[in-house]
């Protein structure tokens, strides 16, 4: 008998959700796919606010990713929602004015304990825990940000692995 198993789930949090948090979300799912754990770990992204809701990623956001051999055509801007910390196992902020707008969105017991910057789990970041929001800045600035979210998902999948690997 065959016990279905449900997969982990990430959700990654930026101000208009057609930058950071997109980035982050193809990023990581790329490291489920390529171990081969896509089926145990979901992810998605979402906005703290909601002027871009149903828009493309920024096209700076998708040559940036294109570049670095990502596809981000498919994704579309939402807004962040209490059902997201209902379903999440985790929710990933990209800086720390979004984990404290989570933070007082936090509503349900344990809801608060989902919370983490992203930088956190990225031992390089050292300090630097905020990733910078490149929308008023070049196209290289994009490439810059895209470094330091594939460092800290890398370390993030690498924390996460582990426990994927093995049934819940």
């Amino acid at each position: 008998m065959t016990v279905a198993v449900e997969p982990f789930r990430v959700v990654f949090v930026c101000t208009g959700n057609i930058c950071r948090s997109p980035m982050a979300d193809i990023v990581f799912r790329s490291f489920t796919r390529r171990a081969g754990l896509d089926h145990r770990v979901a992810s998605w992204s979402a906005a703290t606010g909601d002027w871009h809701v149903g828009e493309r990623a920024d096209a700076r956001t998708l040559g940036a990713l294109a570049r670095h051999g990502y596809d981000g055509e498919r994704h579309r801007a939402r807004q962040f929602t209490q059902e997201d910390f209902r379903v999440a196992d985790l929710v990933v902020a990209l800086d720390r004015s979004h984990e404290r707008i989570l933070l007082e969105w936090a509503r349900a017991p344990g809801d608060a304990d989902k919370v983490a910057l992203l930088r956190t789990f990225d031992d390089i970041a050292g300090d630097q825990l905020d990733v910078p929001d490149p929308y008023y800045a070049g196209p290289e600035m994009f490439d810059e940000v895209l470094g330091m979210i594939e460092s800290a998902c890398r370390a993030l999948f690498r924390q996460l692995e582990p426990a994927v690997r093995q049934p819940r």
